[in-house]
């Protein structure tokens, strides 16, 4: 019965960092040179804003979702039709889902360490790649 309780408690610990950190990140979303702001639309025609990291496999912009909260990835699969801000300029693409043996290359050439998995609650990793429009 001890055990159960510290394996629970260190659970709920456990939970709470990593809501706390994707809290805290959420909230502050910080951006840098490696990052990108992307502009998506929800069902209401409302549009919304999220830093992500810039990535890059075989000359192509990609950006994915690591994270539990998501919905930025999920609008763009209702509606593709995005904006992205990069250094400061803002252009028009296309978001197209990545799977297969692409969505394993470019995991691969961007891995992310396993001190962030940890953090983040080791979510599913999913991409998208950016085409210009």
């Amino acid at each position: 019965m001890k055990a159960a309780k510290i394996i629970a408690i260190v659970l709920v610990v456990y939970v709470g960092i990593v809501v706390a950190f994707e809290s805290l990140l959420g909230y502050f979303q910080p951006a840098n040179q490696s990052t990108l702001i992307i502009t998506t639309t929800d069902e209401e025609g409302a549009s919304h804003d999220r830093v992500v990291a810039r990535l890059r496999s075989n000359d192509q912009l990609y950006v994915a979702a690591n994270h539990w909260p998501r919905a930025w990835f999920r609008q763009t699969s209702t509606n593709p039709a995005v904006e992205i801000e990069m250094n400061g300029i803002r252009s028009s693409y296309t978001a197209v889902a990545v799977v297969g043996e692409e969505h394993d290359r470019v995991n691969n050439d961007n891995s992310v360490g396993f001190a962030f998995r940890v953090l983040t609650g080791f979510p599913p990793r999913y991409f998208v790649r950016l085409e210009p429009r």
